[in-house]
């Protein structure tokens, strides 16, 4: 009992306390191949936050259907994408993760919070990171999940982990979640930032169109304000850059199945736009924090190629924003708000050796703490 009061050897009084920012994005697959695939999706489509039917129909969907078509075809698609460095999501994240780190002074000093990168599914698994932390004394915990407008298919899904994960520990840390960002100012400004910087360079379109990633429509019946929220996040953009309504459209990607999901579709309407003689468009994916497949492949390849054979002469995407100045100035004020009630002062690791002898104290005082 010398170095820890308690049952379970986790929390040590030989530890400092610990302090993170666990920054939380979807995940990817561990290879471009069907087998990786596979695992990635059974892992991804067994959450009931992402496919809200019952267990049964989940599993029979998933195991049915899914999980003998998508994997190949899914494959083919993130090698086009794959880079040497591996998935552009991971790399992607650990960029901006590794940016944000830098920003917030953390370079080995105990007595600031970690900043670690997790994902909701594939690697680096949330759930390990999280017990790795609680290994080291994890005291106080942010979250900040890298979805800029909530839906409970992604924030909602983090939430999940982290509170399954926390619900078995004894010592629960002092938990901080960020539930969405679309409303900051700096993160509206880095968007319109870098939609500036590209018209600089290439040139502005005939229109700008934000593509989101889709949500079934009975989610947004069911309460959840991701609609809303994208809506907000283009007036705010609109009102950035000076643009008329019917220059800076909304529209939404990524639907699967057969079941109405939010409208306008962006491939659908890319082909109306085609066909009535708009020549060239631009396309933001605001929703993305970092590239992925979802804008590397199915909006710079696929919409791109739907756009121009429905009459269209080029579609433009502008890259998300990435490890960029601008995305790491709002994450860092997002998270220095969210702990400025943390003190650095208690967190010095020279407390250590106070808090050794405190509990040395207490156990000699009470010899009942060392009976069995």
């Amino acid at each position: 009992m010398s170095d820890y009061i308690g049952s379970d050897g986790v929390q040590t009084h030989r530890q400092a306390p610990l302090d993170a920012i666990v920054v939380v994005n979807l995940g990817t697959p561990a290879a471009a191949t069907a087998g990786a695939l596979r695992s990635y999706l059974a892992e991804f489509l067994s959450d009931p936050r992402v496919i809200e039917l019952p267990r049964w129909l989940r599993w029979l969907l998933l195991n049915g259907v899914i999980l003998r078509v998508r994997p190949r075809r899914s494959a083919r698609a993130y090698a086009r994408v794959w880079t040497a460095a591996g998935s552009p999501l991971r790399v992607g994240s650990e960029a901006l993760v590794e940016g944000l780190r830098g920003a917030l002074g953390h370079d080995g000093d105990a007595a600031r919070p970690e900043v670690l990168l997790a994902m909701s599914y594939g690697e680096p698994q949330l759930q390990r990171v999280l017990a790795d932390l609680q290994r080291r004394g994890l005291r106080r915990l942010l979250v900040l999940p890298l979805y800029p407008q909530y839906s409970g298919s992604t924030t909602g899904s983090v939430f999940d982990a982290v509170a399954r994960t926390l619900g078995r520990w004894r010592w629960v840390p002092e938990l901080h979640f960020i539930s969405d960002y679309f409303r900051e100012p700096g993160y509206i400004s880095a968007l319109a930032g870098s939609v500036r910087e590209y018209w600089a360079e290439h040139g502005r379109g005939e229109r700008l169109l934000l593509s989101f990633h889709g949500i079934p429509r009975r989610y947004l019946l069911a309460g959840d304000p991701y609609y809303c929220q994208c809506q907000a996040t283009a007036r705010l953009l609109r009102e950035s850059l000076g643009l008329a309504e019917q220059e800076l459209i909304v529209s939404f990607q990524s639907r699967v199945g057969r079941e109405v999901w939010l409208q306008p579709y962006t491939d659908k309407l890319l082909q109306e736009w085609g066909r009535a003689g708009i020549k060239r468009v631009q396309v933001l994916c605001p929703g993305f924090a970092v590239d992925c497949l979802e804008t590397l492949d199915e909006i710079a390849r696929e919409a791109a190629e739907l756009f121009t054979a429905a009459g269209g002469t080029a579609l433009d995407y502008i890259p998300a924003l990435n490890a960029s100045a601008g995305h790491i100035a709002t994450l860092q004020a997002l998270v220095r708000r969210h702990t400025q009630a943390w003190s650095i002062a208690e967190r010095a690791p020279d407390q250590a050796e106070l808090r050794i002898a405190r509990a040395e104290e207490l156990r000699r005082t009470s010899p009942w703490l060392s009976s069995s």
